[in-house]
């Protein structure tokens, strides 16, 4: 019986220790960050990316579903492929790849060969995040572990709030080719950084012949599948277009088919047990809802900046750059010294209540709304940001074997890549009926386009 509930929590995941552990956390720095900007740059910059390549909108649409689809599809099996092949194999032969994906891209002008190239960079792109953490959990002795993780954990609040900036600076100053070109010499130095910092681990052969192939095509697939069609959903007009409901409905049935897999194979790879554990899964939802309430720095900031007051990126990137990147390397160290004199609770629910104010604030948007009113929003959101993912994911790891962290890290990913898909998902059905109850010609409607 214990055999086969060790069996279940999937294969053990231990690595040898950072021989240079500071060349280790820069890997772990620029892997991570080097994921989020360019997950984020490919959007804020997507107009941009339109005139360029000469898309239409609907090519755009399906350009930004392909690249970040693509990334969920590997992520969830990142930690096994690095417990297997090792983490000099998973990350620093792709990111050598990535940066020869990225260098291309920006002569293509045939629209498949573009879109075959983003799956081939979302696919290598997916690799950085999951592996860079697993440096962390297999690599770092245990007293680097805070301060890796704090590099980590601002990666998203920083990554959103500095990517508006940079794409605005890019395209006004040295080209929109740099939104791909910067990965040219940021993937190569991370790849440099792990083989610097990790040590070399052989392929282990146990695990290969015994891997789980099919559990891990099911997952990634199925939610990829479900990301495209929640993304395509208000373009195409949700269960009215065929395409949206047979992405819908095959990603279901794909998960539903993973599921059964991890029942019914010797060696599961992401079996669902691993939720099951303490707080691990009151940890994953925890994570679901930090991804959606942070959205409003990430869509409600710049879209309104950009749609309403037309701003370009590096006018409205001023604004999140001043007030909600640079705080967080102040920020981030008062994070730990609350982490070091209270409960790791305590400092989740002050953030999350640092997320609920700047929420709740942002109600009170109108038309006349200019960019200097949304400073109070965003700096809440950093102070949320800063104070959320750390001890989150310091309570979760304590709460999970770290030995065990490849069924855990799968489902991770999933949180982290699909919850703003979610959240954006449920803006979006949310603004639909919303417009349901407003008429063309209505006094309301007029009184409000005339004052706008």
């Amino acid at each position: 019986m214990a055999e086969n509930d060790d069996a279940g929590r999937g294969p053990l995941s231990r690595g040898g220790i950072a021989p240079q552990p500071l060349f280790a956390v820069a890997a772990v720095l620029l892997g991570s960050f080097l994921a989020n900007f360019d997950s984020r740059l490919t959007t804020v910059g997507l107009p941009d990316l339109r005139g360029a390549f000469s898309l239409s909108f609907d090519e755009g649409a399906w350009l930004s579903t392909a690249g970040i689809g693509s990334q969920i599809l590997i992520a969830p099996a990142v930690a096994w492929l690095a417990t297997v092949f090792g983490l000099r194999r998973v990350l620093g032969i792709p990111s050598l790849v990535y940066a020869a994906v990225s260098l291309i891209i920006p002569f293509v002008h045939d629209y498949p060969t573009l879109l075959a190239l983003s799956v081939v960079h979302g696919l290598l792109l997916g690799t950085f995040v999951p592996a860079t953490l697993m440096i962390v959990l297999r690599n770092l002795p245990i007293r680097w572990w805070v301060p890796a993780i704090s590099l980590y954990s601002i990666r998203v609040g920083f990554a959103l709030d500095t990517s508006s900036s940079l794409v605005g600076f890019y395209v006004d100053h040295l080209g929109w080719q740099w939104m791909y070109w910067q990965s040219v010499v940021i993937a190569p130095l991370m790849g440099l950084m792990v083989y610097l910092g990790t040590p070399s681990e052989p392929v282990n052969r146990t695990l290969l012949r015994e891997a789980d192939w099919g559990g891990m095509l099911l997952l990634g697939a199925a939610v990829s599948m479900i990301y495209a069609g929640l993304d395509q959903g208000n373009r195409l007009d949700w269960l009215g277009s065929g395409t949206v409901m047979a992405l819908l409905v095959s990603g279901v049935a794909l998960f539903a088919g993973f599921l059964v897999n991890e029942s019914l194979v010797r060696q599961p790879w992401a079996h669902v047990n691993v939720l099951f554990s303490r707080n691990v899964g009151l940890g994953l939802v925890l994570i679901l809802l930090y991804t959606l309430t942070s959205l409003s720095n990430s869509s409600l900031v710049p879209n309104f900046l950009g749609n309403v007051v037309l701003l370009r990126p590096e006018q409205s990137g001023m604004l999140l750059l001043t007030y909600g990147a640079l705080p967080m390397f102040v920020l981030v160290p008062i994070s730990i010294w609350l982490l070091r004199h209270f409960d790791t609770r305590l400092v989740v629910v002050l953030g999350f209540a640092c997320f609920a104010a700047a929420n709740l604030w942002g109600t009170q948007l109108s038309h006349v709304w200019a960019r200097e009113d949304f400073v109070g929003i965003v700096l809440l959101q950093a102070i949320g940001q800063s104070l959320i993912l750390l001890p989150l994911i310091i309570t979760l790891l304590s709460n999970a074997d770290p030995s065990r962290a490849t069924s855990f890290a799968a489902y991770i990913q999933i949180m982290r890549l699909g919850g703003a898909e979610i959240g954006i998902a449920l803006m979006q059905v949310h603004s639909f009926y919303l417009g349901q109850n407003l008429m063309v010609g209505d006094a309301d409607v007029g009184a409000m386009a005339e004052s706008g």
